[in-house]
């Protein structure tokens, strides 16, 4: 594949988003789809009230846009397309439903889960119907495992497993947009030396459009990207760690998302089983800042720490 194919999709989604943001932002605060700060944070987020959420519209419309432009229209191109919009879906109509009902929990949590499980179900259909292989290689190693049937249990599990924990991460200002770029600039680069055309543009559309949505989203916000967001981003990047049959070394490309989600199961379970807290606050990223890191401080560190995730990634994916 030309590897300048992928510059462009980079670029096409980077500017798209650029052009996007004026155009959505002051439209959401005239909607009034201001974020609704918990009072349980960190008191430094309390004047962030009211700054326009759901700005994941902007990633995701600019990621369809440039994917549409530049793929093959395959099969692949749909798994990626319901996995990355499938879940944004859910996303937006959680959002809408805290903003515009004043629901504070927006979809219950089994309206959520039927919805993600719809999803996960229609992709589980499509890699069957493309004979997509159920074996998982060990990364590092050259054992690999069939799965048989269980795969795609193991696929709805991905799907789950990874959009939550990238929600987790989506809470201060760029730390979601910067590491999820990081995650998906290794994934493209491990899906060219595979020859998977469809996830390597599909990776560069979202590299492009989170950096630029980067451009409106780094402290101080103008605009959050809610769940439509960072549901659509785990969404997408299961998806292609599946079809580039780098399943398991997707828990280390996202060894910031995977820190994240155990950060908040053992803040929950030490609480409940020894009524003590680990950290100050979870997700661990609130840890740090009651511990005094300033906002740009905590969200720099972890970009530095999503690459050398990524990098480990590569080299074991090689």
């Amino acid at each position: 594949m030309d590897v300048k194919v992928i510059l462009l999709s980079i670029g096409a989604s980077f500017m798209l988003a650029i052009l996007f943001g004026p155009l959505f932002i002051p439209l959401l605060r005239r909607l009034k789809f201001g974020q609704q700060i918990r009072t349980d944070g960190p008191q430094s987020h309390l004047k962030k009230s009211g700054t326009p959420t759901m700005g994941g519209i902007i990633i995701m419309l600019a990621v369809l846009l440039a994917f549409l432009k530049f793929s093959d229209k395959t099969s692949e191109f749909w798994v990626l397309l319901v996995a990355s919009l499938g879940f944004g879906l859910v996303g937006f109509l959680d959002d809408y439903i805290k903003i515009v009902f004043k629901r504070s929990l927006g979809l219950t949590a089994m309206q959520k889960l039927v919805g993600q499980l719809l999803f996960s179900v229609i992709i589980c259909i499509l890699l069957h119907q493309m004979h997509h292989s159920t074996v998982v290689s060990i990364p590092g190693t050259s054992a690999s495992l069939d799965f048989g049937w269980f795969y795609y249990v193991f696929v709805v599990i991905m799907l789950f497993g990874t959009t939550n924990a990238v929600n987790f991460t989506d809470g201060v200002d760029g730390l979601l947009a910067g590491t999820g770029a990081v995650a998906f600039a290794a994934f493209a680069i491990l899906a060219l030396h595979a020859s998977e055309h469809e996830s390597a543009i599909f990776s560069a559309t979202m590299i492009g459009a989170m950096l630029g949505f980067l451009v409106f989203n780094a402290h101080p916000a103008k605009v959050f990207m809610g769940d439509t967001g960072s549901l659509g981003i785990g969404g997408g990047m299961a998806a292609v760690a599946i079809l580039t049959k780098t399943e398991i070394l997707l828990v280390i490309i996202g060894g910031v998302f995977v820190l994240e989600m155990l950060s908040v199961i053992l803040q929950v379970g030490s609480f409940k089983l020894r009524g003590k807290r680990i950290f100050k606050m979870s997700p661990i990223h609130h840890h740090f800042e009651l511990s005094g890191w300033s906002e740009w401080k905590v969200v720099t560190s972890f970009w530095i720490v999503g690459i050398v995730f990524a990098g480990i990634g590569l080299i074991l994916g090689r």
